[in-house]
């Protein structure tokens, strides 16, 4: 899942980011409206974690224009108000979800989960290509009777070729969707990882490679 935390306290905000990471997550940063207006219409987010009192464009107009524009992408704001009123306000202006600070950070990732889990066309919480299974939900991969030990870049990239169901996703949109906006484009760093997960999934193998197209999930022979 590819999150923008649009937060105007940088310790926040990184302090969010960080966390995220840690639960498999790319995540970008904008510390005011206007930054995060730019980062909206330049990237595919899937969830933005949307501080209400941003300065510059404020939190509420940012969620008013996004939800005009049919983007797709979820907000979930997040604000110190905790007046049942301004979160009724909140959600009325276009957000999917209101958090009030503080916040218990496991809370802000179950959230964040569920939103991810409610996109255009949401993917479900298991996912499966022959006999690979992953859980979302519980963060489990098996692959017939093995449990397998991933890191978070791993899941990740498993997680979007297996949500492909066999269509090919390229480095390009990997890099987009499992790393940051600061990974360079010229990074082995897709290859590295689909080594590493080759190497776990075992044989026969289930990631097929198109050179110079990408990778997809493919049913291995009998």
């Amino acid at each position: 899942m590819r999150v923008l935390v649009a937060e105007d306290e940088k310790t926040l905000a990184g302090y969010i980011a960080e966390g995220l990471r840690d639960n498999a997550m790319s995540v970008d940063l904008a510390h005011d409206g206007d930054t995060t207006l730019d980062k909206l219409g330049t990237g595919r987010y899937d969830v933005v974690v949307l501080d209400r009192d941003l300065p510059g464009t404020h939190g509420d107009e940012v969620c008013r224009r996004l939800a005009s524009a049919g983007a797709g992408t979820r907000v979930l704001m997040l604000t110190a108000m905790s007046d049942v009123r301004q979160r009724v306000a909140g959600l009325r202006l276009g957000a999917d979800d209101y958090l009030g600070k503080p916040f218990d950070f496991d809370e802000l990732v179950a959230r964040l989960d569920a939103l991810g889990r409610r996109p255009r066309e949401a993917a479900p919480p298991v996912l499966r290509g022959g006999d690979v299974v992953l859980d979302s939900a519980h963060r489990r991969v098996s692959r017939g009777e093995r449990y397998l030990s991933l890191t978070n870049k791993e899941f990740a990239v498993l997680a979007q070729l297996l949500a492909a169901a066999g269509a090919v996703v390229s480095a390009e949109e990997l890099l987009r969707s499992v790393w940051d906006e600061h990974a360079d484009p010229f990074t082995n760093a897709v290859r590295m990882t689909m080594h590493r997960l080759r190497a776990k999934l075992g044989e026969p193998a289930v990631i097929e490679t198109l050179p110079g197209v990408g990778y997809r999930i493919v049913d291995p022979p009998c």
